[in-house]
């Protein structure tokens, strides 16, 4: 927990930057002061976009060594589809009976997949400040006009204080989470009892072509490591949204939903050896979907 919040505060107060031999000097002059680390992983993903900027690449072995930690397991739950057929549907475990409520920042013109959670008698919490109320009203619908950040401030809450900040008592929650790449500032700001409190977590995790940058794979990893120190990745789906990225045999998309169940919960796992599940549906419905490349699970 101490090396993740070292590197984390070291990043966000730009103190922290690796030596030449590592990157290049204006790769990390270009980011310097940018104080988000949705922002930073952007600046990469735009400058590995770039022609004849080849130093500072991942080498193909440092991927095979990283990219065992995203394995998906199959567990004794099953998954089942949540929220619909298209955008705003996710496989999650069926392990929903004594969920307390749901958590579910990043708000878009529909809400399906909280539809689906109070008709199952669920309390959902929405959040974002970018729109000025909840797309459906219902009862067991609470929207805060917030963004979640890495600070409580202005327009923002953290994770915790958003939490904290709701009567719901001491259960399981379920947290969905799309908050178009600051998934990683809460993530690293949220306290290990807090994301205990999640029996299951739906994250769409954007930037993940930075993980072909050494800066944007160490960033990557260690919010991955904090998080599978408590769940096991159930389910792992590409959003079609737009084109993956390729290095040797590693192929990323550079947004995709990870399914997390906590380790709890789980009686017997295996490596899950076949994508897409039966119940995938392309986010995009005019694109071809895309299937989770092999060096994901493989």
């Amino acid at each position: 927990m101490s090396d993740t919040k070292s590197f984390f505060d070291k990043w966000r107060s730009a103190t922290f930057w690796p030596s030449k031999d590592d990157i290049e000097w204006r790769h990390a002059e270009t980011v310097r002061g940018l104080g988000s680390i949705d922002q930073r992983l952007d600046v990469v993903e735009g400058l590995l976009a770039q022609p004849g900027i080849k130093n500072r690449r991942m080498k193909v072995e440092e991927l095979a060594e990283l990219f065992p930690r995203f394995r998906p397991y199959t567990t004794d739950t099953p998954l089942i589809r949540c929220g619909g057929e298209g955008d705003g549907g996710y496989l999650i475990p069926d392990d929903l009976s004594g969920i307390e409520a749901c958590f579910s920042p990043g708000v878009n013109d529909i809400a399906h997949f909280e539809t689906d959670m109070v008709e199952r008698g669920i309390r959902c919490f929405l959040a974002d400040a970018s729109v000025n109320s909840s797309p459906v009203y219902h009862p067991l619908i609470e929207f805060d006009k917030l963004f979640l950040g890495a600070n409580t401030q202005g327009s923002f809450v953290t994770l915790d204080d958003w939490i904290a900040g709701k009567n719901v008592g001491n259960g399981d929650l379920l947290l969905q989470m799309d908050i178009e790449g600051a998934e990683y500032d809460v993530l690293f700001a949220a306290q290990e009892s807090t994301l205990r409190r999640c029996r299951i977590m739906v994250i769409e995790f954007h930037h993940l072509t930075s993980l072909l940058d050494p800066l944007g794979a160490k960033l990557i990893q260690l919010c991955f490591d904090k998080l599978l120190r408590l769940f096991d990745i159930v389910h792992i789906h590409p959003n079609n949204c737009c084109p993956p990225s390729t290095l040797g045999p590693f192929t990323v998309p550079p947004v995709m939903e990870f399914t997390f169940l906590r380790k709890d919960r789980v009686k017997k796992r295996v490596p899950t050896s076949r994508f897409p599940h039966e119940l995938d549906r392309p986010n995009v419905a005019i694109h071809e979907d895309i299937e989770l490349p092999r060096c994901w699970y493989g």
